[in-house]
């Protein structure tokens, strides 16, 4: 292999890659990255077994080859060349590189004892825009549970169906709903569970870039791909492993009658809570009492070692007078992943789950469970 390749496209596209590699002490291959030449295009490929992440970059090809080498190693290095033109060429099992009169070699691993990566051929796909399935996706990633005994609330379920993206991502004690409307009718419903970790990933690398994205899928493999802006070529493929298992019926748990609906200023209402967790005990619990009779809503928080406090604001209530405990992170949490000015915020019943929704907005649903009647 032989190649001239600018200085700031090799470290943009090794940036990606390396993002899953970590010191493998059971498998060293995998803090490698596996660069090859596909046409004109130079391609650079991690794995961590679980999670998959490929990216091209247009490049000359004086020669055709394929090479193995260490990933944080040769990032480093790259990035520490002026912006300039760098030729790398391969011999056997080392890499030349050459930039103006820097010189240095890189030790390289055998290509053949790369693991296998998996193939999409012939597969189904779906579209949507890049920048609308990234900031739905942030709506609930962060929501999933640590679980051994039930992987499948490990991570993040997907459901495509008639012209609808769905997402879910709970850990009991709260659950994120977000749906995303396609424009379009799907041909074949799909429904699989992606774990947390390449979730973040897919996030972190495709937020803020411009494009169509297309998700395969593929037995228990699903392969998310956006192409290069100005060329009909991938230019980024992240693959990962699905969960095993049936996603919970969690719609059984979302309220559809309410006591008490309060509509609020959504940043008031987030500073209050705020302001009310300095003062909550070690359980973070913070008391929210409505008051339909003076139009407004009232937080207490109090420790014995701390002290305590009371904050109202004025609110827009249609139902009963109530008054429930919660935990103050899983309400800062929901308010946060909320961009309108106003928040509804409805009460099923003392002890009942509880839903934050955006005013005007119905494609987000944020369920918390109180912590206990007041």
């Amino acid at each position: 292999m032989k190649i001239e390749i600018l200085k700031e496209n090799l470290k943009t596209g090794l940036g990606v890659v390396e993002r899953i590699i970590g010191k493998s002490l059971s498998l060293p291959i995998l803090d490698n990255v596996l660069i090859s030449t596909e046409d004109s295009f130079l391609n650079m490929i991690s794995t961590n077994l679980e999670t998959t992440i490929k990216f091209w970059v247009l490049t000359k090809i004086i020669k055709k080859g394929t090479v193995v080498v260490p990933a944080k190693l040769l990032s480093n290095y790259i990035s520490s060349l002026p912006n300039e033109k760098i030729i790398i060429e391969q011999k056997d099992l080392t890499l030349h590189i050459e930039c103006k009169n820097l010189k240095t070699q890189i030790q390289g691993q055998n290509p053949e004892d790369f693991p296998i990566i998996p193939k999409f051929e012939d597969t189904d796909f779906l579209e949507i825009d890049n920048k609308k399935f990234c900031q739905a996706l942030s709506c609930v990633v962060d929501f999933t549970a640590i679980s051994q005994s039930r992987p499948e609330i490990s991570g993040i379920y997907f459901s495509f169906s008639k012209n609808n993206i769905k997402m879910v991502a709970t850990d009991s004690f709260r659950l994120a709903e977000k749906n995303v409307a396609l424009g379009w009718a799907v041909e074949k419903d799909h429904s699989f569970i992606l774990p947390q970790k390449p979730a973040r990933e897919i996030m972190n690398i495709l937020d803020d870039r411009e494009g169509v994205l297309r998700v395969y899928f593929s037995g228990n493999q699903v392969l998310f791909e956006l192409p290069m802006p100005d060329a009909k070529h991938p230019q980024i493929q992240v693959i990962s492993r699905l969960v095993d298992g049936e996603y919970p019926n969690y719609q059984d748990i979302i309220p559809n009658k309410f006591k008490t609906t309060v509509v609020l200023e959504k940043d008031e209402f987030l500073n209050h809570v705020k302001t009310a967790s300095l003062f909550s005990n070690k359980t973070n619990e913070v008391k929210i009492l409505v008051r339909p009779d003076k139009k407004e809503v009232e937080l207490f928080a109090q420790s014995s070692e701390i002290g305590q406090n009371t904050s109202s604001l004025s609110a827009k209530i249609d139902g009963e007078a109530i008054g429930v405990s919660f935990n103050y992170k899983y309400l800062v949490d929901g308010l946060l992943k909320i961009k309108s000015s106003e928040v509804s915020f409805s009460i099923s019943k003392e002890e009942g789950p509880c839903i934050l929704r955006a005013v005007g907005d119905a494609s987000y649903t944020y369920v918390v469970m109180p912590i206990k009647s007041i």
